[in-house]
């Protein structure tokens, strides 16, 4: 498996680092959730990447991508380098890339898919994500997030501890190494996450027009008019059932496929049944071109 890493020029002229796996085939963008890096979708691209060229992206301030300096992290700014960065794969590849976007990645996307007539990709997925979230559990998560944002922790084994305390169902892994790639070390000795804290607290924060946004979403979900799948952890903390069934009525076009024994985190916590729903799901898309017959 060929893997290169690439950079994007985002919306606002802000460096976006990717890891490209495969070298042929059609083009998958991945977008991954709040708090994460392109690293979370390591196996999902070396699945995919036989069949498909897989950009795995550090979205704005996640990862090696640049912290932007006025704090823009609003989702309409993440939707706008989605359309940038899809822009560009569509110009270097003759295509418009089919997206997956988990969390914060898949709200993005959706938002960013813009005409119905001329939309920024060639098929979507949404993972683990609806406009209608349940508020208890997005407290938890962003309440977790914000818990060691700043202040970081004094070993990778700290971080371990504080990881194994929220995720209790999954099995602690042998090996810290995969923790400290989403770890930076700072000067002061303490380790932190890699995100801008201001994600969450800053002056435009992820949480910014967030009704504006849901509008947005509604909107768009309604003219979808590219193959569509919502896959959601069986024991989401953040999609119920009924907001799932909710959505997909508006969604008309999309399908869903529930992943057993998955919680929000479904790649993490069920990464082959994840990977399989996936690789179903890009076989029946047909690339668009990138620009229109």
């Amino acid at each position: 498996m060929i893997t290169t890493q690439a950079a994007y020029q985002g919306a606002d002229r802000n460096r976006l680092v990717a890891t490209i796996y495969g070298s042929g085939g059609p083009p998958v963008l991945l977008l991954h959730g709040g708090g994460q890096t392109r690293r979370a979708w390591r196996r999902t691209g070396l699945a995919l990447g036989h069949d498909w060229q897989v950009i795995a992206l550090d979205q704005r301030g996640h990862g090696q991508s640049n912290w932007v300096a006025d704090g823009a992290y609003a989702f309409p700014d993440y939707a706008r380098d989605a359309q940038a960065v899809a822009a560009e794969i569509a110009r270097t590849t003759g295509l418009r890339p089919a997206v997956i976007g988990a969390s914060l990645g898949g709200i993005s996307a959706l938002l960013a898919l813009d005409s119905p007539d001329n939309p920024a990709f060639s098929a979507l997925c949404m993972v683990d994500v609806v406009p209608d979230m349940s508020p208890d559990g997005l407290d938890a998560i962003q309440g977790f997030m914000r818990t060691h944002a700043v202040d970081g922790f004094a070993s990778v084994e700290e971080a371990a501890n504080v990881v194994a305390a929220y995720l209790p169902h999954r099995e602690r892994p042998k090996s810290l190494d995969g923790l400290r790639r989403n770890l930076r070390h700072d000067p002061d000795g303490r380790w932190r996450w890699h995100w801008d804290p201001r994600f969450l607290d800053g002056p435009r924060s992820v949480n910014a027009v967030w009704d504006e946004v849901r509008e947005a979403l509604m909107t768009q979900a309604a003219r979808l008019t590219v193959p569509g799948l919502l896959v959601r952890g069986a024991f989401s903390e953040l999609v119920t059932e009924e907001a799932a069934a909710d959505f997909l009525k508006v969604a008309r076009g999309m399908t869903s496929v529930n992943v057993a024994k998955a919680r929000h985190m479904v790649a993490g916590d069920s990464n082959d049944d994840f990977i399989a729903a996936i690789g179903d799901f890009l076989a029946t898309v047909t690339p668009l071109p990138a620009t229109k017959a």
